[in-house]
């Protein structure tokens, strides 16, 4: 039964017939009535099965916490073990309209690929992800999403909340909507904070909202579109709280965060006057205190750093600077030209969702990622050669060791300064890494300005507590705007998710797409392609070398593969190697780029006698939907000379 369909038909002969003469509202009421003189209500209630009374067995077993990802299979009615002494939000949204960019849309023909939206949440600790809708003006968003209110505090769990308590909650459901175009490249559309607690005050527990986005970056102020929502509190409230208690608490809320806003801006104002008095010079350099995020509200930069636990995802910190410098890298969109860099750091969810960012987004994920580890990290915001901003993360060892992360390869380097002061023959260590000046560096509680002489690196002195080099801020002024302190102003950080990638079958797919693309790319020259495959797995053992020399830094295992390939190579003929790695999973990209390479052009177009090809794909998945990808290509050929 289209039972949506068939009140959506009534509800728009009602309001043609009701709303024609005076223009009147509507209340909830004369809707229903208009439903129930068309039976349709008493329709609906018979067909309405619950499936709440689940057979014994499962009922004594312990409630399984709601699912975190909604799979891509056509919706089957599964049944939740909802737990009846816990209060849930249940979230459905409803269908979009006004997406205005996405006007002229056609609609998509049965199995063709198209553009699609895909709605990403979070809400205290549970994440939730739509099924992808095509793109159009009024794409067709239709998900629920159970989420859980009472999750966090294991004290009172297991008591049923109230109205009351459920009001000062203030975290709100993070809403993020992600485009994917047909080639899998996924850009940011809207973020969107969703306060949920008017449905506290809604007669019988029910509110539906039309959420309007507005666009990221460069145009945080332009309308995307909206989104209908329906929101209702399961179980049923006993009683509903007034309109006036709810919307007090929200200028409450409010006026308290706004307040400690007002406080931080007036003290951080004054920090930067006393900074500036110690040397004119320290203008110009790179000293950041707020930054804006993806809808253009400025934020202390502090508060886009905290200590995030990786639970069992990550096993060590250098993995987990593996995992981050595989998220994909791209600069923030700008509109037009002019060079100058759009700044936009992204909350943690859109980073995540959309599995790729600036170098901000990678410097404060690895920073928030080691200070889990229990390490003392800091991001650093400073400038590379030519004078290009950039960030990466620092940490400070217990024995005054400073090592510098590049956040976006995974490198690590040790810091040793040179002494401006020691005579011209002293040796001095030569640094390997490519960073020129540093301006200040920060983390969730503390913040520094550097007040050193000069600001290049290689002459910079780490020590954070001597007050001549480092000018600190009061903690107590960061505390008050960053969490846990912070009030509703500052988004929470959602858990990590496992990978959903299969590594495998991902694998075997790109490597079958390769190999047609070399076998054609070879036909189109007039040569005929033999693939070996023995050869061809022969070269995992070093992709997986390789993978694992990125992660540790340790390399292991290339005695065996230089041997076997020595034993499958025969007399008088020679093999040719070429490996590559890429963060994305398009075949035909990454074959497009490794033609660029004459090593790897020499490969693919080999000429010669008895010619054998081979071409191995690993991917390493990661947390997200981030995943290393290591392609080699190799032939061997009898050298006729």
């Amino acid at each position: 039964m289209d039972v949506h369909g068939r009140i959506r038909e009534v509800l728009a002969e009602t309001i043609r017939e009701e709303l024609a003469p005076e223009h009147q509202q509507l209340s909830t009421e004369d809707l229903i009535k208009a439903l129930r003189q068309r039976g349709i209500i008493d329709d609906v209630m018979k067909e309405l099965k619950f499936v709440t009374d689940v057979n014994e067995k499962e009922r004594t077993s312990a409630p399984k916490p709601s699912t975190h990802f909604v799979n891509r299979e056509p919706p089957v009615l599964k049944k939740t073990n909802i737990d009846p002494t816990r209060r849930y939000l249940y979230l459905q949204v409803l269908g979009g309209k006004a997406f205005l960019e996405h006007l002229q849309e056609p609609e998509p023909l049965p199995g063709q690929i198209c553009s699609t939206f895909t709605l990403c949440l979070h809400f205290r600790n549970q994440r939730f992800r739509s099924k992808p809708v095509p793109c159009a003006c009024e794409p067709d968003f239709h998900d629920g999403f159970l989420l859980e209110v009472h999750k966090d505090s294991l004290g009172d769990g297991s008591k049923m909340v109230d109205a009351t308590t459920m009001l000062s909650i203030c975290d709100p459901v993070h809403m993020v909507l992600i485009k994917t175009d047909t080639y899998g490249e996924t850009t940011l559309v809207a973020s969107y904070f969703l306060e949920w607690r008017s449905v506290l005050a809604a007669e019988n527990g029910i509110t539906n909202v039309a959420v309007e986005l507005l666009g990221v970056g460069s145009e945080a102020k332009v309308s995307v579109g909206v989104l209908n929502i329906r929101l209702e509190m399961y179980p049923q409230l006993n009683k509903t709280l007034t309109p006036e208690i709810t919307t007090t608490q929200f200028t409450l809320e409010r006026q308290k965060t706004a307040e400690k806003e007002r406080l931080f801006l007036v003290y951080a104002k004054q920090w930067w006057r006393e900074y500036l008095q110690i040397r004119p010079t320290h203008n110009v350099r790179l000293v950041k205190i707020f930054a804006q995020d993806e809808n253009g509200v400025n934020r202390p930069v502090c508060s886009y750093v905290r200590p995030l636990r990786a639970g069992r995802l990550l096993d060590t910190p250098r993995q987990a600077a593996r995992f981050v410098s595989v998220l994909g890298y791209e600069r923030a969109p700008v509109i037009g030209g002019g060079g100058g860099k759009q700044e936009q750091w992204c909350t943690l969810l859109a980073f995540l969702s959309r599995n790729k960012g600036d170098c901000e987004d990678h410097s404060n994920l690895l920073c928030s990622l080691l200070l889990g580890f229990g390490l003392e990290a800091f991001v650093c915001v400073g400038t590379k050669a030519k004078g290009v901003p950039h960030t990466w993360v620092m940490t400070c060892g217990t024995d005054g060791t400073i090592i510098f992360w590049e956040s976006l390869t995974g490198h690590r380097y040790i810091h040793r300064p040179i002494n401006p002061d020691d005579p011209p023959l002293a040796e001095q260590p030569k640094p390997l890494y490519p960073y020129r000046t540093i301006g200040c560096l920060f983390n969730h509680q503390k913040f520094f300005g550097n007040c050193q002489p000069s600001d290049a690196v290689e002459v910079c002195v780490f020590d954070l507590h001597d007050e001549s080099k480092w000018k600190p801020m009061s903690g107590e002024a960061i505390k008050s705007v960053c969490p846990p302190g912070a009030t509703s102003s500052v988004p929470p950080f959602p858990p990590l998710c496992t990978s959903t990638i299969d590594a495998a079958v991902t694998s075997n797919e790109m490597e079958l797409q390769l190999r047609i693309l070399v076998s054609e790319h070879r036909k189109d020259l007039g040569l005929s392609t033999v693939w070996d495959d023995q050869l061809s797995y022969l070269l995992s053992p070093a992709l997986a070398a390789y993978e694992l020399e990125r992660t540790t830094g340790v390399s292991a295992g290339n005695e065996e593969f230089q041997d076997a390939i020595r034993r499958v190579v025969p007399d008088g003929h020679t093999f040719k190697g070429f490996p590559i790695h890429f963060v994305h999973r398009n075949a035909r990209r990454a074959f497009a780029t490794c033609l660029r390479s004459p090593f790897c052009e020499e490969i693919v177009c080999c000429r010669g006698d008895q010619v054998r090809l081979a071409v191995r794909v690993r991917v390493f998945t990661y947390p997200e939907y981030a995943c290393a990808v290591w392609i080699m290509f190799a032939c061997k050929y009898r050298s006729v000379l």
